[in-house]
């Protein structure tokens, strides 16, 4: 008997089991009760123990049956997800998506990226939110979470790495006009600097020292809880400021923000994807997270 055989009997045995009865399970499967009843009593014979109580009116698992049931209705299930998820046609990807994103990057990058995205499949609704802060997505029920960082109280979620972005510190020309370019990080303490603000603290930034990536307190002359103020705030002439490079970089470019300290911002960040963990990931969420790596993996976005 082949191991194609063995899986039948086991499909058999679950779908009796759920149902009831052979004959239930026959219909449900397409075949004859003779055929269930057969394939059951193969799969008894190759295990040597008895799975079902039969009588003439109705069939009850054994104690054997009851643990063998929990093993391979469970095995089954996760199989049918994963053949679901990925047999579904990505022309069919229907309901909403909750998504949550920085507030800078995720209006510069992530937001167009992300109607791309959406753009081929009416069916499928997006709800983005904004956010400097750290949510729970769980307790959020936000489905998609996108942040920059490392990976802290992630329990229960699914992470995958989008991409690495080198950060940079950096000022307006009319302030280091005004106040001169830093030399080293010692440096900031007679400097303006406009730092992130999050759950009552402001954020540091990060400057290699002695070959080492170290946390330096910025000096806050203004802490702000939102990346594009943050960003407008700079390039006003208000101070220094630090970010990932795809937030600044067309400010860069623009020649409204100048790099500092550039010998000293030596540290990368990684920007991830994170969603709930759950038995079956949904096709939505596998989609949009496979894109946004193609995306990332491109010279345009690396």
């Amino acid at each position: 008997m082949s191991e194609f055989d063995h899986l039948g009997g086991v499909v058999a045995f679950v779908a009796a089991a759920r149902a009831g009865s052979f004959t239930a399970a026959a219909a449900q499967l397409g075949v004859t009760k003779s055929a269930v009843g057969k394939s059951i009593s193969r799969l008894e014979d190759r295990l040597g123990m008895q799975l079902f109580n039969r009588t003439t009116r109705k069939i009850g698992l054994t104690v054997d049956g009851e643990v063998y049931f929990a093993t391979c209705a469970n095995a089954l299930d996760e199989i049918l997800g994963v053949e679901a998820a990925l047999t579904t046609s990505r022309q069919n990807l229907t309901g909403r998506l909750r998504i949550d994103l920085p507030v800078s990057f995720g209006r510069s990058v992530m937001l167009p990226l992300l109607l791309e995205i959406a753009r081929p499949y009416p069916r499928l609704q997006l709800t983005m939110t904004f956010s400097d802060f750290v949510i729970d997505p769980i307790a959020e029920g936000v489905d998609l979470v996108i942040r920059f960082g490392d990976l802290e109280n992630c329990d229960g979620l699914i992470a995958r790495k989008l991409a690495t972005y080198k950060l940079v510190t950096c000022a307006s020309p009319a302030y280091l006009e005004d106040r001169g370019a830093p030399a080293s990080p010692d440096d900031l303490r007679s400097h303006a600097c406009i730092v992130g603000y999050r759950r009552g603290r402001p954020l540091s930034w990060w400057f290699r020292i002695d070959g080492e990536d170290r946390r330096i307190d910025a000096p806050p002359t203004f802490e702000l809880g939102d990346g594009d103020a943050i960003v407008e705030a700079a390039r006003a002439g208000f101070g220094l400021c630090q970010f990932p490079m795809p937030i600044v970089r067309t400010h860069i470019e623009k020649g409204d923000l100048i790099p500092v300290l550039e010998d000293y911002t030596k540290r990368a960040v990684d920007v991830h994807a994170l969603w709930p963990q759950t038995s079956h990931l949904s096709p939505k969420i596998r989609h949009v997270v496979d894109r946004l790596v193609e995306f990332f993996a491109t010279e345009r976005f690396g």
